[in-house]
């Protein structure tokens, strides 16, 4: 096995220990991140009904217009503040963080920080 299989089975074993812990309700739904290589996408799922209630990405439109490259700490800061918009909107208030296995750092950090300042409370 080689050390991109490795990379690629830990990530995922971390994803499934974070998952057994956080659970999306109606009253608290998850916030999700999954980040690619060149793009970050975040969700505010609520896991009893299995609805998506709000989602932004370096690929929607307002966002993919204003910055250059969608793997950069400025990007993820724009779908942080994006998605704290659309959920308070749709009247979500406090969620809970799945940071899909990675590392709290970097990206993944910066959208959250910003999804703090957004107003989302978790």
């Amino acid at each position: 096995m080689n050390s991109t299989m490795k990379k690629k089975i830990a990530l995922k074993k971390r994803h499934h220990r974070v998952r057994n812990k956080v659970q999306g309700t109606a009253e608290r739904p998850r916030l999700m991140v999954y980040r690619s290589q060149t793009h970050i996408y975040a969700q505010v799922i609520d896991d009893g009904s299995g609805r998506v209630l709000a989602a932004a990405s370096t690929l929607t439109p307002e966002i993919r217009a204003a910055i250059k490259s969608g793997k950069n700490v400025g990007a993820a800061k724009m779908v942080g503040k994006q998605i704290a918009t659309v959920a308070r909107s749709r009247g979500v208030t406090a969620v809970c963080f799945d940071r899909g296995g990675r590392k709290y750092h970097g990206r993944v950090k910066a959208l959250a920080e910003a999804a703090r300042e957004g107003g989302l409370v978790f």
